[in-house]
C-alpha cells in the first residue's frame, strides 16, 4: 500500500471561488472584483453611500451597435440625490476600472446597505481592578506576567 501524499492546505477563497463567481455571474458582474474592490474604484466617499447591485447587459441585436450596461446601485434613501449627481464620476471610475465602456448608465435603488455590523470596542479594564486582581497573584514572580493575567482577570470578572 502506497503513502499519501503530502498534505497541503488551500485557503477558504480558493475552495468557494467557483460558487461566489456563479452568484455574481447571476447579477451580472463578470467578475467579482468590482464588488470586492467596490471602495477602491469610487473612493471611500461614494462607496460609504453606494453599493453595486448588479450590472444590467442588453441582448445584442445583430447588425446594431453593442448598448452598454446598466449599472444598478443600491443607495441609502438620504444621499440617493448626491449619487445621482456624482453619477458621471461613477461612470467613469468604473469603465476605467474595466477599461472599456462597460456601463453606459447608473440606476438607483434606494434601501440601507448591506454593511457588517460594527463590533463596539469595549473600554479596558480600570487600574483599580487590575491592581486588586495583581494582589491575588503574588506567587508569580514575572512582573509582566502578573500584570498581563490580572489584566485578562480583571476584564474576565468585569464581561
Amino acid at each position: 500500500m502506497s503513502k499519501p501524499g503530502p498534505f497541503t492546505s488551500k485557503p477558504l477563497s480558493a475552495l468557494l471561488a467557483g460558487v461566489f463567481n456563479d452568484a455574481f455571474k447571476k447579477q451580472g458582474f463578470a467578475s467579482r472584483e468590482l464588488v470586492t474592490r467596490w471602495s477602491e474604484i469610487v473612493g471611500a466617499d461614494i462607496a460609504a453611500y453606494a453599493e453595486p447591485l448588479k450590472i444590467q447587459w442588453q441582448r445584442p441585436v445583430e447588425g446594431q451597435p453593442e448598448i452598454p450596461a446598466t449599472l444598478i446601485l443600491r443607495v441609502e434613501g438620504p444621499r440617493a440625490l448626491e449619487i445621482q449627481h456624482s453619477s458621471t464620476v461613477i461612470l467613469e471610475r468604473v469603465n476605467r476600472f474595466f477599461g472599456w465602456s462597460a456601463v453606459g448608465k447608473i440606476a438607483l435603488r434606494q434601501a440601507p446597505l448591506s454593511r457588517p455590523a460594527r463590533r463596539k470596542t469595549k473600554k479596558p479594564p480600570s487600574e483599580a481592578a487590575i491592581a486588586e486582581e495583581a494582589r491575588e497573584l503574588d506567587t508569580v514572580d514575572d512582573d509582566n506576567l502578573r500584570t498581563a493575567l490580572a489584566r485578562l482577570g480583571a476584564s474576565i470578572k468585569r464581561n
